[in-house]
């Protein structure tokens, strides 16, 4: 049962866009910040990115980082709050989980959990969300807080999102960091959101990570970023844009329904047989796949 004010999200939600990016800076600048805090100043024009065409740093602005986090943690969350409450979860932002390596400095951007708070048991998050979205086009600020779109992010010197390593780097190292702290985050899956195609060069490192388990997929919420050829999907599936939502709850439905376990280890091959072997003298194949796997973190 839904509450009317996920009625409300739900009638009003889309994946992200360039209007998603205008409402941003619109509100910014209507509450709480200045242009100075948005764009850079080239003479007397403000631009969200330096354009191909003038010359200049192409830099994102720190001081913006932090106020487009804090927006695209929020967007998330009205974006699959419906689908959380389809399948009797809560879509939390900020969770905590000593348990888990999640502490208040470096906290989980949004979690699907069966109890809404911040603090959680590591039983009680289902799915793990690492966000990392930025502007992605370019905008020019005319007149009162208007907003004149300049093109996609081929046109500007910035790198938003998944095509900035540093941010693909920090998305994995923090999910290592939760893979390797403990048994109690082996079950629980980890999804990178972003709002960009990803660089060549990182297509078999996405599919290497989805294959090893580490994480299970790095994930664009815009499906239009650019006209001109982009990155769609990765062949093995580490990467994916998002059409479309009906597509976005199918993937999390088969996330949420499959019992997955993570693990990993380095042994020979010989006790690997020898733990298949033993493996199969249990009666089920569930009852083999724990026996294995209980060998395994024996190791």
């Amino acid at each position: 049962m839904t509450t009317e004010r996920e009625d409300s999200i739900m009638k009003r939600i889309s994946l992200w866009n360039t209007d998603t990016e205008i409402h941003f800076f619109t509100e910014a600048l209507r509450n709480f910040t200045s242009p100075e805090k948005l764009f850079y100043k080239l003479n007397s024009d403000y631009y969200a990115y330096v354009p191909k065409s003038i010359k200049g740093a192409g830099q994102t602005l720190q001081s913006r980082n932090s106020l487009i986090g804090m927006f695209s943690e929020k967007w998330a969350k009205d974006v699959f709050l419906p689908i959380a409450r389809k399948f009797d979860l809560y879509a939390v932002n900020s969770v905590v989980c000593e348990g888990i390596c999640l502490s208040k400095a470096s906290n989980a951007d949004l979690c699907f959990c069966t109890t809404d708070s911040q603090e959680q048991r590591p039983e009680n998050i289902k799915l793990i969300f690492e966000i990392k979205m930025s502007i992605v086009s370019n905008y020019k600020l005319i007149g009162s807080g208007e907003l004149l779109y300049l093109g996609d992010y081929k046109t500007h010197k910035g790198n938003p999102s998944l095509l900035r390593s540093d941010s693909m780097l920090k998305a994995i190292g923090k999910s290592i960091n939760i893979r390797v702290s403990g048994i109690e985050s082996t079950k629980i899956p980890i999804i990178v959101l972003g709002n960009s195609p990803i660089t060549d060069s990182y297509i078999a490192k996405v599919d290497f990570l989805k294959t090893a388990g580490v994480i299970q997929g790095f994930w664009s919420m815009q499906p239009h970023p650019t006209s001109k050829d982009f990155i769609k999907e990765s062949m093995g599936g580490g990467f994916r844009t998002i059409e479309n939502l009906n597509t976005l709850e199918k993937l999390i439905e088969t996330i949420l329904l499959d019992d997955m376990n993570f693990f990993s280890s380095m042994i020979s091959k010989q006790k690997l047989a020898k733990f298949i072997t033993i493996a199969n003298q249990e009666t089920t194949d569930e009852e083999k796949a724990e026996r294995f796997l209980q060998m395994i973190r024996e190791v």
